[in-house]
C-alpha cells in the first residue's frame, strides 16, 4: 500500500487524533486487541459518545456513528496504515504502525522515574563489581560470576516491571472516558 513509504509526521498524527471519534476507535481496538466488526465498533463508539450502554442506543445513534466511521474515519485510519479495514468482511484491526503514535496518546509525565532507577541499579552493580574485584572486606569472598548474575537478574526484573507498567498505562481509559464514571 501507499502508506508504507509515507512517514507519520507530527502534523499527520495530530490530524488523525484531532477527532475524538477516531481516538475512541483506537482506544476500543487497543482494548479488544483483535479484529472487530465495524458494526460492533460503531456501537461501542456511539455508546461512549451518547454516555449510555450499547443495548440502550437508538437505531439513529448507531447509524449516525456507523456511517461516519464507514465513510470518513476508518478510511482515513486505513489510508495511513494505522488500521487495516477489510471491506469484504467488515473487520477492522490495528496494525503494528499504531505504535508510532503512542507518544501522542500517552501522558508525558511519568510517575516512576525509570531512567533514575536504571542509573542507580547500574551504579550499585558497578560498585559491587569493583568491591569484589578489589577483594574489599567481605566482598572479596563473593565470586564475580555471582555478582554478575545478581546484577543481570536485577536488570531483567526491572525491565520486566517497566514493561508491565508501561503496558498497563497504555491500556487505561482515555481521560475523556474517565469522566463518565464507568
Amino acid at each position: 500500500m501507499a502508506y508504507d513509504q509515507e512517514e507519520l509526521t507530527q502534523d499527520l498524527v495530530f490530524d488523525i487524533l484531532s477527532s475524538p471519534r477516531r481516538r475512541y476507535v483506537l482506544y476500543y481496538l487497543r482494548t479488544v486487541g483483535e479484529p472487530v466488526a465495524l458494526n460492533d465498533l460503531a456501537e461501542h463508539v456511539a455508546a461512549w459518545e451518547n454516555e449510555t450502554e450499547v443495548e440502550d442506543l437508538s437505531d439513529q445513534e448507531r447509524k449516525r456513528v456507523y456511517v461516519s466511521l464507514y465513510q470518513t474515519h476508518i478510511p482515513k485510519l486505513d489510508s495511513v496504515g494505522i488500521v487495516d479495514y477489510d471491506q469484504q468482511s467488515g473487520m477492522v484491526e490495528l496494525t503494528d504502525r499504531v505504535h508510532r503514535i503512542d507518544d501522542y496518546l500517552t501522558e508525558t509525565s511519568e510517575p516512576i522515574p525509570w531512567q533514575q532507577f536504571y542509573m542507580a541499579l547500574a551504579l550499585i552493580g558497578g560498585a559491587l563489581l569493583v568491591l569484589v574485584g578489589l577483594d574489599v572486606g567481605p566482598f572479596g569472598t563473593i565470586p564475580e560470576l555471582v555478582v554478575g548474575l545478581v546484577v543481570t537478574t536485577g536488570f531483567a526484573i526491572s525491565a520486566t516491571a517497566h514493561y508491565l507498567y508501561w503496558r498497563s498505562q497504555r491500556q487505561q481509559v482515555p481521560s475523556e472516558l474517565q469522566d463518565r464514571g464507568d
